[in-house]
């Protein structure tokens, strides 16, 4: 057996992420994964590095590799470059499409199949690889890695801002993205893409951050009087 490669490692790991797998914020043990697929912990270490450089993961000193947790704003900019890749993909859309429409299709079929099922790491992965399908089956293989990689990081954002958006819906709406690429109607697809981007974007529960207290307030909020002037301590 080949000994698995750094580019390998990878991908098995962005592969979890899509599926849920694997948390923002868990811990990545080089020896751990060194042990899991039977290589050195310097093919690890390659591997972790890759991925540090796509942003999923960073180390911290002297407490090893965890996977990213993406701020708000992070989180924003990755779905605002998914609209831009999503629907500039679609923009193409004017030519034939019946092997495009066959392949997402049996991909929608796969779907239906993992959410009746119990495998929910399946169902996770099928429905954010549906937009990575999407750019494979239009033939842009560049754009479909890249894709993958904005998927993952708000697959990532709504693993930790607990995403309400259900699996029912959000393969409803991919059925209705590939019913209108089926009429033809590549205006209106582009326009059901963008709203799928924006439902799931705004089903996460991200708080605005909580504006800065200056030091003076804040002191002086800490040594305000607990009791009132007059005021008595209960006995």
């Amino acid at each position: 057996m080949t000994p698995a490669s750094p580019q390998h490692i990878a991908e098995r790991i962005v592969e979890a992420i899509l599926a849920q797998k694997l948390a923002p914020g868990e811990r990545l043990g080089e020896q751990d994964l060194a042990n899991n697929f039977d290589v050195s912990r310097t093919v690890v270490r390659e591997a972790l590095m890759q991925l540090q450089a796509r942003g999923f993961v960073q180390v911290q000193a002297r407490k090893g590799w965890y996977v990213v947790q993406p701020s708000a704003a992070e989180a924003k900019d990755a779905f605002s470059a998914r609209r831009i890749i999503e629907t500039g993909i679609l923009q193409e859309a004017g030519k034939p499409l019946q092997r495009v429409i066959t392949q997402l299709r049996r991909h929608i079929a796969q779907e239906q199949k993992a959410i009746a099922g119990v495998d929910s790491a399946m169902r996770a992965f099928l429905l954010a690889d549906f937009h990575v399908c999407l750019a494979e089956q239009m033939g842009h293989k560049l754009l479909a890695d890249t894709l993958r990689d904005l998927t993952a990081r708000t697959t990532l954002a709504a693993t930790l801002y607990q995403s309400s958006h259900s699996a029912n819906q959000s393969c409803a709406e991919h059925e209705r993205i590939v019913a209108a690429l089926e009429r033809g109607d590549t205006e209106g697809a582009k326009a059901l893409l963008l709203e799928h981007i924006g439902t799931v974007e705004r089903s996460l529960e991200i708080r605005a951050p909580e504006a800065a207290t200056d030091p003076g307030d804040r002191l002086r909020a800490t040594l305000a009087p607990v009791l009132k002037r007059g005021s008595q301590p209960h006995k």
